[in-house]
């Protein structure tokens, strides 16, 4: 397990401060330098012992870093890649952006044969955000996905899984455009799904909603510019989910006009043998 002397986060807030307070406890670096615009936030990120240190500037927080992580909003992961790549030119890159084929795009356009970013998904996100919610066991026996290109260095690839191998994750390697189609249906979908049942819901039957109502939209409650921001970013591959998921609501919906009990059936069926394979 490769031990780091200088890391930088870029974006401390759940996952950026999660993976700070990963590196620290496990003994993974040295030192854990904060960045990010606003002071009170990185103030309170080294409070909680998320980071060693802060800046305000990337250039200077990723200055003699070994490894930097950009946990930005995944309209700004590349050019805070770029940026980083410029000031720290011997550091490897990567970022938990929940979009990679674009990223993955701009960035290689721009570092050419100097490619030294790996991009990176964590699939640990929460509705909640900020470093106060932030948990060192957050990666823990969750998959992270890494997503090479044809341009991306052996090496460094190996490095970047290392890395989320040594926060506690179990690391799966997909092509940018294989992680983007998977999940507009596995992560991006099932917002626009709960936010539509959120939406629908008036004033007055809020004090009727149970579990199965909380269940399904606790993920509503995320930050809404981040997921505009998300949709779309990947919005090709979420149009192709979203009309597979209409077709699959016309098929209830029929089933319930016609009192077709054998088919309603049926479609309950099915979904409930795919949510029974995951498991709890």
């Amino acid at each position: 397990m490769q031990r780091w002397n200088h890391v930088a986060i870029v974006g401390v807030g759940l996952i950026g401060g999660s993976i700070g307070l990963a590196l620290r406890e496990r003994g993974l670096a040295t030192q854990v330098i904060g960045i990010g615009r606003r002071p009170e936030r990185l103030r309170k990120a080294k409070s909680l012992g998320a980071v060693t240190a802060t800046s305000q500037a990337i250039n200077e927080g990723v200055a003699g870093a070994d490894l930097v992580v950009v946990c930005t909003p995944v309209a700004e992961i590349a050019g805070h890649v770029l940026e980083a790549a410029a000031a720290a030119q011997r550091a490897i890159l990567t970022d938990a952006g929940s979009t990679k084929e674009s990223i993955v795009k701009a960035v290689e356009a721009k570092l050419g044969k100097g490619n030294r970013f790996v991009g990176g998904h964590p699939l640990a996100g929460s509705e909640k955000s900020g470093v106060e919610n932030a948990r060192a066991d957050l990666f823990e026996g969750r998959v992270v996905v890494v997503t090479p290109s044809r341009k991306t260095d052996s090496d460094c690839l190996s490095t970047v899984a290392d890395f989320w191998s040594g926060l506690g994750a179990s690391v799966l390697v997909m092509s940018p455009a294989e992680h983007d189609k998977a999940l507009a249906t596995t992560s991006h979908l099932p917002h626009l799904t709960a936010a539509a049942v959120a939406r629908v819901t008036g004033q007055d039957e809020l004090p009727l909603t149970a579990g199965g109502w909380r269940d399904l939209t606790r993920i509503a409650a995320g930050d809404s510019e981040l997921w505009t921001q998300i949709l779309l970013e990947n919005r090709g591959h979420v149009l192709k989910s979203l009309g597979q998921f209409e077709k699959t609501v016309a098929a209830f919906r029929v089933a319930l006009e016609r009192g077709d009990r054998r088919k309603l059936l049926q479609l309950l069926t099915e979904g409930k043998q795919v949510r029974d394979a995951v498991g709890n």
